[in-house]
């Protein structure tokens, strides 16, 4: 049986039918209340969470009276600025009865096409679960444009998941997991409890979405778990209409699981390995040694710096030899890391006349 006790850092996608009555279009509160009391049990057990939830545009369409079924784009964004407001304060509100501080994060998919922006992200989501928040995370529906936009939450919590490293993401949904066939329809379909690889024919048993609120349906999933899956985390379908649904899958309830064939590191660094370095970095044979230890890379280990690149940009590591070491993604542009060469940490600041950050290479983003 299947559970989320060897799962250390777990996202929970949260979707807007579960979060939201679809008649009345209030937010269901006894169930979120329930959902709280799941979350700070597995904090209790040292997991770290991450939630991504719908809701917004559902909680802003009541507030504002919008009845049609299909919104136009900037009565959607209208919806999402409104709704966003009343969902932070809902999660607020449930997780501060036990203690628990919630931050509000909101992404657009240009957060993760940008490299910079994608390292913002993930310096800020790695720092909020550091200080023992809770992070919820929810696309910027008042911005994004169809050009710009996830369009579902399935697979922004996938995106999610592989830029912090989480190894489980958690879909919450209304149906118990993947079917060979949409079981309300064909009553001979057969329940699928583990996939350990997408092949076309698992993604041809995937349907369309049946409520008026959700906008995934278990196309968007199985896409998700092929994000989720390549970076190294594995994936969960379950129901999550149920009070206390974690609890519940904790304790084996059905659901379909999508195992992972490496783990978030290795997955991540394979991806690093994979990049076309725009510049080089020779260290000292201290730094060397440092690095093979898991280090990280800092200024004062740094010998010469050459090539034209940015932030969030792969770089090669060689040794004082010419012999390569690595290659990692640089926290400093070109003309920053070769101002910075020999310094320590202390005097950062002073030589680029603002604040920054430690390493000039994380050992998170460096593959030897």
């Amino acid at each position: 049986m299947a559970t989320l006790k060897k799962y250390k850092r777990i996202v929970i996608k949260i979707g807007s039918s579960l979060l939201v009555n679809d008649k009345t279009g209030k937010l269901n509160i006894g169930w979120l209340n329930a959902l709280a009391s799941d979350i700070v049990n597995l904090k209790r057990s040292k997991h770290e969470i991450i939630v991504v939830s719908s809701g917004s545009i559902a909680l802003g369409r009541e507030a504002l009276k919008l009845t049609s079924k299909s919104l136009a784009l900037e009565e959607s964004q209208a919806a999402a600025a409104v709704g966003q407001i009343q969902l932070a304060r809902a999660y607020e509100d449930v997780l501060a009865t036990h203690k628990i501080t919630a931050a509000q994060v909101l992404v657009t998919l240009e957060d993760i096409r940008s490299r910079k922006r994608y390292l913002n992200s993930r310096a800020t989501l790695n720092q909020l679960l550091s200080m023992n928040v809770i992070p919820i995370v929810n696309e910027n529906d008042t911005v994004a444009t169809e050009e710009i936009r996830y369009g579902d939450n399935d697979r922004l919590a996938a995106q999610v998941a592989v830029t912090v490293g989480a190894d489980l993401v958690v879909l919450l949904s209304d149906v118990d997991g993947l079917y060979s066939a949409d079981p309300s329809i064909d009553m001979a379909a057969k329940f699928i409890p583990e996939v350990t690889e997408i092949t076309s024919e698992i993604e041809a048993m995937a349907g369309e979405a049946r409520n008026v609120i959700a906008k995934g349906g278990m196309k968007t999933k199985i896409i998700a778990a092929k994000m989720a899956t390549s970076g190294g985390a594995s994936l969960v379908i379950t129901r999550g209409s149920i009070f206390n649904p974690l609890e519940m899958l904790n304790t084996g309830s059905i659901s379909t699981w999508f195992k992972a064939k490496d783990n978030p590191q290795q997955a991540r660094k394979s991806w690093i390995k994979s990049m076309k370095a725009c510049g080089n970095i020779i260290i000292a044979p201290g730094a060397e040694e440092a690095l093979k230890i898991g280090k990280s890379l800092l200024p004062a280990g740094v010998l010469s710096v050459s090539g034209k690149f940015h932030r969030g940009d792969p770089v090669d590591i060689s040794n004082s030899e010419g012999l390569n070491v690595g290659i990692g993604i640089v926290r400093y542009t070109a003309t920053e890391a070769k101002k910075l060469i020999g310094s320590r940490l202390v005097e950062v600041e002073k030589i680029l006349g603002y604040p920054s950050r430690k390493a000039l290479i994380h050992r998170d983003d460096m593959a030897l």
